[in-house]
C-alpha cells in the first residue's frame, strides 16, 4: 500500500500511509484508536476506496470496488467478533455463500477435502461438529479455515487474541507460524505488545493517520513500541504497594447464585470479599458469568439465592460504555451529570442550571483529560478511550468507597489503557476497594492483589497476583485444574 489517502468530512484517517507486506511475514499492524488501522484494512478489503494511493499485489497495481474483489484477489480477514452461524456445522460455515460447491460435492467427500485442509494448516477440526459446541479458540480456527478455503494469500487478523486463554494464544501463534511457513502473509492487529513482539517479523505503527515507522519486531521492546504510539513513555512495570492496616470489607459477596438460560446458573454460589485499599480481580475467558456478576452486584440483576453487602457509595464502570455506560444523544455535559443533575447546585426549585453544569463539566474534562471539541458535543461522537473517559470522570469523581470496574479497558489502546490503569491505582491507594473484571490477563496481573477465576459461572480457584503463575490460572480459565495448589483467598472469601 503506498501513500494511501482517505478523507472523511471533517476528518483526514489515513494521510500518505506506506505499508508493505513480505511473502510468508507476519506483519504487526500497530496504533492508538483513531490511528487509522481500521480505515487502512477496510482500503485493503475493498469495503473503502482511497482518495490517493495504490495497492499492489505482487508488484502490479490493483483496485478493489466492493469486498468480493478483494477476496477473489486472496485477501481474507478474521474479525475480532466472528462471523459464524452457530447452528450450522463446520463444514456449512465454510461453504457458506457458495452455492455451487454445495451441488458438486457431497457431505462426506466436502468432510474429506476440509478435513485434509485442516490438516495442511495445523488446525484440528471437525467438520461435521456445530459451531455452538465448538470453545472459542476452535471457533477462530474456523474463521482461519473459511479464508484459507478461499485461497487467502494474505490473512488479516483484527484482535485475535481477545477472548482466548493463554494456552489457546500459543496454539494460535504455533498455526500463524506455520501458515506463515507455507507461505501465507499475516497481518496481526493488537493492543497486546508482548504478543505482537513474539508472533511478528516486522511492524508498523500508525499515528494520527500516518506512518510512524516500521520496524523489526527481534530490534524492539515495548517502551518503544509504546511511544511510537503515543508519542511519550509508557510504564508497564507492576506498581509497588503500600501496605494497609487491618484493611476493613467494603464489598461482600455469599453464596449468590443468578440463573441463566437453559435451566443452567449463570453464576453459581459466588462468595467473595473486597477489603479498603485492594484490588480483586476476576479474572476469565469471556462468557463464564462476568456479565451476570456485574449485573447483579448493581442491582440489574436479582439473585436467585445468597446476598449482597455493600458498604459506602457504589462506583460503576460498565464493561459495555455505550449502551450501558453513556446516552449517545445527550451531551458529555448531561453524562458527566447523569448521577447529579438533581440534586444542588446543578438544579434550583426544579429548574437546571446550564451554567453551572456546563462549568462543573468542564471542570470535570480538564481533569479527566477528556478529549472532545465542546462540553456540548454528543457522546456518540467521541472516539472509544474518551467515551470511557467520561465514563470514569463521572463515576470517580464522586469519591466512591466501592468501585466495580468491568472490561475498563476493553478496546483501548496502550495510551488509554495507562490512563485507566493510574486512576484505578489512584482510587486503591486513596482507600477504595475495587472488583476488577477483565479478560485481559495482562491487566490483571498488573493491577490486582488477590484473583479469582470465574469458569462456567464458578470461582474455580485463587491466587496472590504477585506470585501468580500464567500457566495456571490460563488452566483454570480453561476448565482444567492445574497440577500446583494456588494461593488460598483470605478467610471471607472461604
Amino acid at each position: 500500500m503506498i501513500d494511501i489517502t482517505k478523507r472523511f468530512p471533517g476528518v483526514v484517517a489515513n494521510q500518505g500511509v506506506n505499508f508493505a507486506v513480505q511473502g510468508g511475514e507476519i506483519h504487526g499492524l500497530l496504533g492508538e484508536n483513531g490511528a487509522g488501522k481500521t480505515t487502512l484494512m477496510n482500503i485493503l478489503c475493498g469495503l473503502y476506496r482511497p482518495d490517493q494511493g495504490q495497492i499492489q499485489l505482487q508488484g502490479r497495481p490493483v483496485q478493489f470496488h466492493r469486498p468480493a474483489d478483494a477476496i477473489a484477489a486472496g485477501i481474507g480477514m478474521v474479525h475480532q467478533h466472528f462471523q459464524l452461524v452457530e447452528r450450522f456445522t463446520v463444514a456449512e460455515n465454510l461453504v457458506l455463500g457458495e452455492r455451487k460447491q454445495l451441488w458438486r460435492d457431497n457431505p462426506k467427500r466436502l468432510h474429506q477435502r476440509l478435513r485434509q485442509l485442516a490438516s495442511r494448516y495445523g488446525l484440528d477440526l471437525d467438520p461435521a461438529m456445530p459451531v455452538w459446541q465448538l470453545s472459542v479458540g476452535q471457533q477462530q480456527r474456523v474463521e482461519i479455515l473459511k479464508a484459507l478455503y478461499r485461497q487467502a494469500r494474505v490473512l488479516i487478523l483484527d484482535e485475535p487474541t481477545a477472548v482466548l486463554t493463554p494456552q489457546e494464544t500459543q496454539g494460535l501463534i504455533a498455526t500463524l507460524q506455520q501458515l506463515a511457513a507455507q507461505g501465507t502473509s499475516i497481518i496481526f492487529i493488537s493492543h497486546k505488545l508482548n504478543e505482537v513482539l513474539a508472533v511478528c517479523d516486522r511492524i508498523t505503527v500508525l499515528r494520527d493517520g500516518q506512518t510512524m515507522g516500521t520496524v523489526a519486531a527481534a530490534d524492539c521492546d515495548t517502551h518503544r513500541l509504546a511511544e511510537m504510539m503515543v508519542g511519550r513513555e509508557v510504564d508497564f512495570t507492576r506498581p509497588e504497594r503500600a501496605s494497609r492496616d487491618r484493611p476493613e470489607p467494603r464489598l461482600r459477596l455469599e453464596a449468590v447464585s443468578v440463573q441463566g438460560h437453559h435451566q443452567r446458573p449463570a453464576l453459581d454460589a459466588i462468595s467473595l470479599t473486597v477489603h479498603s485499599g485492594e484490588i480483586v480481580g476476576i479474572a476469565g475467558v469471556d462468557g463464564n458469568g462476568q456479565r451476570e456478576l456485574e449485573e447483579v452486584i448493581v442491582g440489574l440483576r436479582p439473585p436467585n439465592q445468597g446476598t449482597i453487602h455493600s458498604q459506602g457509595t457504589l462506583a460503576h464502570i460498565p464493561s459495555d460504555r455505550y449502551t450501558m455506560g453513556l446516552i449517545g444523544a445527550f451531551s458529555v455535559t448531561e453524562n458527566l451529570l447523569l448521577r447529579d443533575y438533581r440534586y444542588p447546585p446543578f438544579q434550583r426549585r426544579g429548574m437546571l442550571r446550564p451554567k453551572v453544569m456546563a462549568q462543573q463539566a468542564m471542570t470535570l474534562v480538564n481533569d479527566y483529560l477528556v478529549r472532545t471539541p465542546s462540553v456540548q458535543t454528543p457522546s456518540r461522537q467521541l472516539s472509544g478511550g474518551n467515551a470511557q473517559k467520561v465514563v470514569i470522570a463521572r463515576e470517580l469523581s464522586r469519591q466512591p468507597q466501592v468501585i466495580l470496574a468491568a472490561q475498563p479497558t476493553r478496546g483501548l489502546d496502550v495510551g488509554a489503557i495507562d490512563y485507566v490503569h493510574a486512576q484505578l491505582m489512584a482510587q486503591r491507594d486513596a482507600g477504595a476497594a475495587i472488583l476488577l473484571i477483565s479478560t485481559e490477563l495482562d491487566e490483571i496481573l498488573r493491577l490486582c492483589d488477590r484473583i479469582a477465576v470465574l469458569y462456567e459461572g464458578q470461582i474455580v480457584g485463587w491466587a496472590n497476583a504477585a506470585t501468580a503463575n500464567v500457566n495456571h490460572l490460563g488452566l483454570m480459565m480453561a476448565g482444567k485444574h492445574p497440577p500446583e495448589t494456588l494461593s488460598i483467598p483470605m478467610a471471607h472469601d472461604r
